[in-house]
């Protein structure tokens, strides 16, 4: 991509914005981070689709960009990188919301996933709307008005984080924050045309974060390519004592299992779809599968009713009262007439028995049906799924608020439920309409391999970046994607042999004997001083042909 030497282009687009861009000008001196910020500020200030509750004066951008300067650009990852903050995030110094006023407090601290990227250089452009207190799939349950989509604003922008795909998708930042309970970062992601991932349970801190359903709620990522939702992730991650529900990061999920996918793979997708009659959304997901297919992929179907049933609990079980709790301090006048029908569990979501019992009974269901998922699951690298039966417009939202709320959630809310990660993807737009997507999810801790395969996919279909017509320009992705397997391969030999006094270290640890068989005839076999072990010596040669 060619860029004037020392000027910004007259429009900033997703492309420019693309953290390696950014980066590469910054370091080389052609552009400041005080231009690029002060630019894409005036632009969010125009925004006429409601992205935004609280942008950051030129006074505070100043602030942070003086803390910049005293900084060294190559030794900060996202330095200078501009992000928005879902307005249920806390951003030291700047009001909080939820989307609700009555709600409104100003932390002194900023949420630990904030203060991570801070830390690795990126800076806040501002808060982003919502779903009031994050409870919507749609966008346009907020009194800061209804989120428009970025590409064709009559149809919703999906939710509830809202805000942050709309700017994420109009390049007025590189990447943003956005929570993920029931679907709020993918739903958004696929109608905005952008990556959205829902890391692990647990992987990214939610201190800070109001809660939706605390013991499961997510911080999400959206951006414009795979690429960068790698590398927000990759400083976003890290273990937080002061969260109860904070998880270490496995070893095999790090930046070296995110690579190309190279060999054979496999997939699993849904024996039952419904697109609600879309057939547009149809063609599009089967001319992915086709797509996956040639790129190495073999395709199963696999039954998919016990995550059906899963995805029914999150809204028709006791999980409602986590949501109950998260707005117990604000009074029914304050808010939103819709939100008040939810969390009554009356209407369409509803009705849901809230007792102790219930919640008990709703924990076995959930943990039988994880069994049943998760093995379900097990043979495949991931499971594909539509993010979205299909996309609705803001008048027929406006006729069916809970209706159409409920079916936009159809391959979404099982997933944090089920502990899996997932990945939404674009795979293209309905014509006349908006973007639309497919979603990738895997078992808890392989959020590096599956957006592996989500780059390839983006890669591959090669669609324009956000709400632009900007190009992808997919780069090649180097060094190959290591695979993590759950086992290895171990030769042994002396004690450790089967029946001999040291096979139990091996067979305690689940080792399964694969063969019997001898090495070449150029070794020897020494005993150790201990008289326990042994020392396998190539030796070619008195060699011989050792049992192992």
């Amino acid at each position: 991509m060619s860029v004037s030497t020392g000027t910004l282009p007259e429009t900033l687009t997703p492309a420019h914005l693309r953290i390696t861009v950014l980066r590469e000008a910054y370091l080389s001196g052609r552009w400041q981070p005080s231009e690029v910020l002060y630019n894409l500020r005036e632009r969010a200030a125009r925004d006429t689709h409601n992205a935004w509750i609280y942008l950051l004066s030129e006074d505070e951008l100043a602030t942070r960009l003086a803390h910049l300067d005293t900084q060294d650009p190559a030794a900060l990852p996202l330095y200078g990188i501009p992000f928005a903050i879902k307005d249920n995030i806390d951003l030291a110094g700047v009001p909080t919301t939820a989307a609700c006023p009555a709600f409104t407090y100003t932390p002194e601290h900023s949420a630990h996933v904030v203060s991570r990227l801070l830390a690795a250089g990126a800076i806040p452009l501002g808060k982003t709307n919502l779903d009031q207190f994050a409870t919507g799939l749609v966008g346009t349950r907020s009194p800061y008005g209804e989120g428009k989509n970025a590409i064709q604003p009559d149809y919703i922008s999906g939710g509830s984080s809202s805000g942050s795909a709309i700017s994420t998708a109009l390049g007025q930042v590189s990447f943003a924050l956005g929570t993920d309970t029931a679907g709020s970062g993918r739903v958004p992601a696929a109608f905005n045309n952008l990556i959205g991932h829902k890391p692990s349970h647990g992987l990214l801190s939610t201190s800070g974060v109001v809660p939706a359903c605390r013991s499961i709620d997510c911080v999400s990522i959206m951006a414009n390519t795979t690429e960068d939702v790698v590398l927000v992730l990759n400083e976003a991650v890290g273990e937080d004592p002061a969260d109860p529900y904070s998880r270490p990061n496995p070893h095999y999920n790090t930046l070296h299992y995110f690579g190309q996918p190279s060999g054979k793979f496999s997939f699993a997708v849904p024996d039952e779809l419904d697109f609600d009659g879309d057939s547009e959304a149809q063609g599009l997901f089967e001319a992915t599968v086709d797509q996956l297919t040639s790129m190495g992929g073999t395709v199963q179907q696999i039954p998919f009713a016990p995550f059906y049933a899963a995805a029914k609990l999150l809204y028709e079980g006791p999980w409602v009262a986590e949501r109950r709790l998260a707005t117990a301090s604000v009074s029914t006048a304050d808010r939103l007439p819709v939100l008040e029908q939810i969390l009554d569990a009356g209407g369409q979501d509803g009705p849901t028995v809230l007792t102790a019992e219930a919640a008990f009974t709703a924990q076995y269901q959930l943990r039988q049906l994880k069994r049943t998922c998760d093995a379900a699951l097990a043979p495949f690298d991931f499971i594909l799924t539509p993010t979205t039966p299909t996309v609705y417009t803001r008048a027929e939202l406006a006729a069916a608020p809970i209706e159409l709320n409920s079916r936009l959630g159809t391959y979404t809310n099982f997933m944090n439920l089920l502990d899996y990660a997932a990945t939404a993807v674009p795979v293209g737009r309905l014509a006349g309409r908006t973007s639309w997507g497919v979603t990738l999810f895997s078992r808890h801790g392989h959020d590096y391999a599956l957006l592996s395969f989500a780059q390839a996919l983006q890669n591959q279909l090669n669609l324009p970046l956000g709400a632009s017509d900007a190009p992808l320009d997919a780069a090649n992705m180097s060094p190959p994607m290591a695979r993590y397997s759950a086992t290895i391969d171990l030769v042994v030999c002396g004690a450790h042999l089967s029946g001999q006094p040291l096979n139990w270290q091996l067979t305690s640890r689940n080792a399964e004997l694969v063969r019997t068989t001898h090495t070449q005839s150029c070794y020897t076999l020494y005993a150790l001083p201990d008289g326990k072990r042994p020392a396998l010596i190539r030796n070619t040669r008195q060699g011989a042909a050792i049992e192992v």
